[in-house]
């Protein structure tokens, strides 16, 4: 994974995912940790009218909300380490 270069919520979900099935549940867990200030990430929210796909925690918009590659290792770290 690159360390600088930004993906958005829905590609950070798809490196972390072991199968189609689970991507969901990683964007709504990366969701909640942005929402809980444990993953820094350049949000950008949903309007409630204006909602694309599953909603995620905080109303956030899964692609284009941006987490560097370097906040993702350093979080998925963490999550491993607890």
């Amino acid at each position: 994974m690159s360390k600088k270069n930004p993906m958005n919520l829905h590609e950070a979900a798809l490196s972390l995912a072991n199968s189609a099935d689970t991507v969901h549940d990683i964007e709504v867990a990366l969701a909640h940790a942005i929402e809980h200030g444990e993953l820094h990430a350049n949000v950008k929210r949903w309007a409630t009218e204006q909602w694309e796909g599953r909603q995620l925690p905080g109303n956030i918009n899964r692609l284009e909300t941006f987490i560097e590659g370097g906040e993702l290792d350093a979080w998925q770290k963490r999550r491993q380490a607890a």
